[in-house]
């Protein structure tokens, strides 16, 4: 669910080396996975010296865990003021969720892909608190579905399923699209806002086009 961190518009300013660290590691374990890359591999990748990788990181890991930390820190920022600004009918809100959920994952799919299938390299502390934040993304999309079935806008009878099936749906665009197919992002988003109100027994769309 987490995209890489030069994504996070929040993030504090990145010191001169940085960012290319953090872009090249995603690189680099997109293509060989975490224990499958070295440091030296990460530092060549963005032509640094290992040296000049250790002074910005202490380690291998704290590379994959700050790729991950921000990662979800910039998605619950954006899912939440996309919540603020969606005013309070169930329909748009769950609209601004599924468009940010899936913009997000496509800003940087590498990053989003290493952030799912490196969760489990991650050590802890670190795992636990980052599945904490992924959780509270979570119950972001459970809180709207939720009030949507509860003030009769949605009738599905499987709150918690179609909620969580939406997120896998959304973040799962980024294993496949590709931006020369025959959709664009924003195609993307209103197809996937639709198959999202169907999924909660909403209401179907004035302009079923998508």
């Amino acid at each position: 669910m987490a995209g890489a961190a030069g994504s996070d518009p929040t993030a504090r300013p990145a010191p001169v080396g940085e960012a290319a660290i953090l872009q090249a590691a995603i690189a680099v374990m997109a293509e060989h996975g975490y224990h499958g890359t070295s440091v030296r591999d990460i530092a060549e990748r963005a032509g640094l010296s290992a040296g000049a990788l250790y002074h910005h990181f202490a380690s291998k890991q704290e590379v994959l865990a700050t790729i991950m930390e921000r990662g979800i820190k910039a998605l619950l920022s954006r899912t939440r003021t996309a919540l603020d600004g969606a005013g309070d009918d169930p329909v748009a809100r769950l609209r601004a969720l599924v468009e940010v959920q899936i913009l997000f994952h496509l800003q940087d799919q590498r990053g989003t892909l290493l952030g799912t299938s490196e969760l489990r390299a991650l050590e802890e502390p670190v795992r636990t608190r980052h599945l904490a934040k992924r959780a509270q993304q979570q119950r972001l999309f459970d809180a709207v579905v939720a009030d949507g079935v509860e003030r009769g806008v949605f009738a599905t009878p499987l709150a918690s399923e179609a909620s969580r099936a939406i997120v896998v749906m959304c973040t799962g665009v980024a294993a496949w699209f590709s931006p020369s197919g025959r959709l664009s992002g924003r195609q993307l988003v209103a197809r996937y806002q639709r198959l999202a109100l169907a999924m909660v027994g909403g209401p179907a769309p004035e302009d079923d086009t998508g």
